[in-house]
């Protein structure tokens, strides 16, 4: 293969010649990435990275079904190619009939740029952003406070081809920055993320300004026993909740009995009203800000995810409307199953409140503080794990501060907790939901990060126990 057969779509093309499968699904994924670090009000490291994954499906018909074969594998050779082909055949003949085989996806038009060169990312992403965060270095080291954190920005092309004819392409930017201010004896700390396609979005100022004042807060100490407090939920930890919750929102193992969207005595719970507040959460490929693959991009089957669906069209799904549960996770074989439409993820997440949410409407976080007679207001989460999937159960600890709000005001910072919520419970129990904007979820920020979240109002979020992290 010469260098000019080198790329993507090409090699898209000259997998799929080289097939002697029943069926076969090429897909090639090129990503770059720019990244900067700083700490101690310095840049520490900056640098630019490219790389190429390509994954190949094998699909082979037998008299009890069809099988397939999955191999991924990164930065293939040209002489590596055909070795990755026949791996992914050989696995498909060796394998049983896969529970989750469909035809594969015909009928989608050719993307017009299939065979362009692949998008790339470099450090002039960082033209503006990078002086800027230098002006915030200066006031911090002036004002006694130190700056940690990092910025990267990818690009990832993925080109998809298959058997069936499909040839799709997509460009996924995804930026992100991690700001922690700390003070010089390094005793009080905050934190602030950003989501980011561009960064032309980003204001390092602004993010130091929001630190400052929390690092402000923190100048006194109140200590407080673990119990239920009236909690305010900023939509960084409102979106490593939700995220959680998504996840777990599978359609074949609610119709099975073993998660929290499981009915009792059978069946699911669409249908059922999960808030009162007229929260409504959906995922939309097109949505502004927060685009996503409009086709799935499988490279793995699961329960309800399958390698026989890639190149399927991606529709925007409300997940919750109006508060009631609406839509479950679906593949085309989970869908069969469970007798629930279609719905893929989708690379996105957000969650709206109708009407005067509880009296919140458009209010910004800060407005939500204001009405607060006594209560906490929470910077992000971490640590986040499942304990009991029947309810989503979660636990996880607070971070980088947590605040005291007397009578509209936040007096003080206090210590971090453990704390034990399921998403599902809390959904039922907000009583105040303000306005949604793009935010950076600080748990799931390696996995998943287009999200737009409102802060919330729990009455009585559960702080299991104390915690003595920072």
């Amino acid at each position: 293969m010469s260098r000019a057969t080198r790329k993507p779509h090409e090699v898209v093309e000259r997998a799929l010649e080289l097939s002697r499968a029943d069926g076969c699904v090429v897909i090639a994924d090129e990503t770059s990435t720019a990244n900067l670090r700083w700490a101690g009000n310095a840049l520490t490291t900056n640098g630019v990275t490219r790389g190429r994954r390509l994954t190949v499906v094998a699909t082979v018909n037998g008299g009890q079904g069809t099988a397939s074969g999955v191999v991924s594998r990164s930065a293939v050779t040209p002489d590596e190619l055909e070795p990755l082909v026949r791996a992914a055949e050989d696995a498909a003949r060796t394998a049983g009939p896969a529970e989750d085989a469909q035809p594969l996806v015909e009928g989608v038009p050719v993307s017009a740029d299939f065979a362009d060169a692949p998008a790339e990312t470099d450090s002039g992403v960082f033209g503006a952003f990078a002086p800027a965060l230098g002006e915030s270095f200066a006031r911090a080291h002036a004002g006694g406070r130190e700056l940690y954190g990092f910025a990267s920005h990818s690009l990832t092309s993925s080109y998809l081809g298959t058997s069936a004819g499909l040839r799709l392409r997509h460009d996924q930017p995804t930026g992100t920055v991690e700001l922690n201010a700390k003070s010089r004896d390094l005793s009080r700390s905050a934190w602030a993320g950003r989501y980011t396609r561009d960064f032309a979005d980003v204001d390092p100022a602004a993010l130091e300004a929001e630190l400052t004042q929390r690092l402000a807060w923190a100048e006194r100490r109140v200590e407080l026993p673990a119990g239920r407090y009236e909690t305010l939920l900023p939509p960084t930890a409102v979106a490593d909740l939700l995220i959680y919750q998504l996840w777990s929102s599978g359609a074949r193992n609610a119709a099975e009995g073993r998660t929290v969207f499981s009915r009792p005595g059978g069946g699911t719970r669409v249908g059922e009203r999960l808030s009162e507040l007229p929260l409504t959460l959906r995922s939309d490929p097109h949505a502004p800000g927060l685009e996503a693959a409009p086709f799935v991009l499988a490279h793995a089957s699961g329960d309800d995810a399958s390698v026989f669906d890639n190149g399927l069209p991606v529709a925007a799904t409300d997940w919750i409307r109006d508060g009631a549960l609406t839509s479950l996770l679906t593949s085309r074989h989970s869908a069969g199953l469970t007798g629930l439409p279609v719905a893929p993820e989708a690379g996105n997440l957000v969650l709206e409140a109708g009407g005067a949410a509880g009296g919140g409407g458009g209010a910004s976080l800060e407005d939500m503080v204001a009405r607060t007679e006594r209560g906490l207001l929470l910077t992000c989460l971490w640590y986040i794990r499942e304990v009991d999937p029947a309810t989503l159960l979660l636990t996880g600890l607070t971070r980088d501060g947590v605040y005291l709000v007397e009578n509209g005001e936040v007096t003080g910072a206090v210590n971090n907790f453990r704390f034990n919520e399921s998403p599902v419970g809390l959904l039922s129990r907000v009583t105040e939901a303000g306005r949604t904007e793009r935010t950076l979820p600080r748990e799931w920020s390696d996995y998943f990060t287009r999200a737009a979240m409102p802060p919330l109002r729990v009455p009585d979020f559960h702080m299991s126990s104390v915690s003595r992290g920072v």
